[in-house]
């Protein structure tokens, strides 16, 4: 039988509308007693729970992570100084049988007694609210990508291939040029003179590409959408502002993760508001490339090995680590060597995601340090050597040290 670690516990089977709380005590003659009670998720009733627990003196209190239906409880146990865990789900499975609220709060609370369970991460409450406003961006941005495909849509509809002629379809010359085709009062050569830029082809062919049948009603959606997509534009903007002013407690790891490859200010900030600043928590990368979900699973039986999928894990950061990874393979660094490896014999998606763990790992190298990122295929003592040598060269004459015809 497993003995109790802590002297009480309290179990809390979070829903919508209620929770059902069990205190779970044991006395110094060794009797174990149970209480149960059931609350309300109202503001109020959650503050009564959360003071029943201290006035308990309860030294744990336990919940799953359940949608997102357990913060507003976390909130509120977490502001009377009572230690809460979050578990995850599936490691907190009851045996087969009758379930209820009930039992389940005094599952949990039998588990959390005897210190069988293992914390999720949870970040500080400065960054639970930061996330917030970066994931909301990340939602923004998905629309924003929407709304693009969708403007190429319409223009490919009226016979304009402009995508088809200009590497940055998205840029501000080509953005000019959409104003004037649903303007309407400028021939195809007046609008392709006012490209400025890289182009696929030469001019003649830019005005081929801008001659289309545009009716009304095709200038009319062209405009709510471009009218969206500057909307949006600048709404992420001002949500960046927000992001970078509140990097300022995190300055130095929000610096140090911009030295790594792919990483630029708003994906380090987004980056650092998912793991957090403390390496600490995560204790290796390998647990952190687990719970992020970047890693492959273990499907073993006997002596054979299985393929092992990717977790389902945190859809944030996986989605932020494929998108630097996007830019990291493009850099001159290991991680264009590595997707190239990889490239041919796991194909697109899976060499991304490699990539994308491998920056995970320089993040908990580079955060766990305090060191800039310093990648293994670069000869930095070269590299100064090559920027500084002629200057040490001459500093060097002039001082005496080499003769001045050396």
């Amino acid at each position: 039988m497993i003995e109790a670690m802590f002297s009480s516990c309290a179990g809390l089977d979070v829903h919508s509308k209620s929770v059902m709380c069990t205190l779970i005590k044991k006395g110094e003659d060794g009797q174990i007693t149970k209480q149960t009670r059931q609350f309300k998720t109202f503001h109020n009733d959650l503050r009564e729970l959360a003071q029943w627990l201290k006035d308990s003196h309860i030294e744990l209190a336990v919940m799953e992570s359940t949608g997102i239906y357990w913060k507003p409880v976390y909130l509120a146990i977490e502001d009377v100084g009572v230690v809460v865990l979050v578990v995850n789900a599936h490691h907190v499975k009851n045996v087969p049988g009758k379930k209820t609220d009930v039992i389940s709060s005094e599952w949990l609370a039998e588990l959390g007694l005897c210190g069988l369970l293992r914390a999720s991460f949870i970040p500080s409450r400065d960054l639970r609210e930061l996330r917030l406003i970066t994931r909301y961006r990340r939602k923004l941005s998905g629309i924003l990508s929407g709304e693009i495909n969708r403007l190429h849509k319409v223009l490919h509809e009226c016979g304009i291939k402009l995508s088809s002629v200009v590497s940055d379809i998205d840029g501000v010359a080509s953005q000019a040029m959409i104003k004037a085709l649903i303007e309407g009062k400028k021939t195809p050569e007046q609008i392709a003179k006012l490209f400025r830029g890289r182009l696929r082809a030469d001019i003649e062919t830019l005005t081929a590409a801008l001659e289309g049948n545009i009716s009304d009603r095709h200038r009319f959606l062209l405009e709510r959408i471009q009218n969206h997509i500057e909307w949006l534009q600048k709404e992420m903007a001002r949500i960046d502002r927000q992001v970078f002013s509140a990097m300022e407690p995190y300055d130095m790891e929000w610096k140090l993760l911009q030295t790594i490859p792919g990483i630029d200010e708003i994906s380090a900030a987004m980056l650092l508001a998912e793991i957090g600043p403390d390496m600490k928590r995560f204790v290796n990368k390998d647990r952190l490339s687990s719970w992020a979900g970047m890693c492959p699973g273990n499907d073993q039986s006997g002596e054979r090995k299985k393929s092992g999928r990717t977790r389902k894990a945190n859809k944030y950061i996986r989605s932020l680590l494929c998108e630097v990874a996007q830019s990291a393979r493009k850099t001159n660094s290991q991680f264009k060597g590595f997707f190239k490896g990889l490239l041919i014999r796991r194909g697109f998606k899976r060499a991304l995601v490699a990539v994308g763990h491998k920056v995970l790992e320089a993040a908990f190298t580079v955060l766990s340090k305090k060191e800039p990122y310093k990648d293994p295929t670069i000869d930095y003592e070269k590299l100064v050597v090559n920027k500084n040598g002629a200057r040490w060269i001459r500093a060097l004459k002039e001082h005496g040290f080499l003769p001045i015809h050396c």
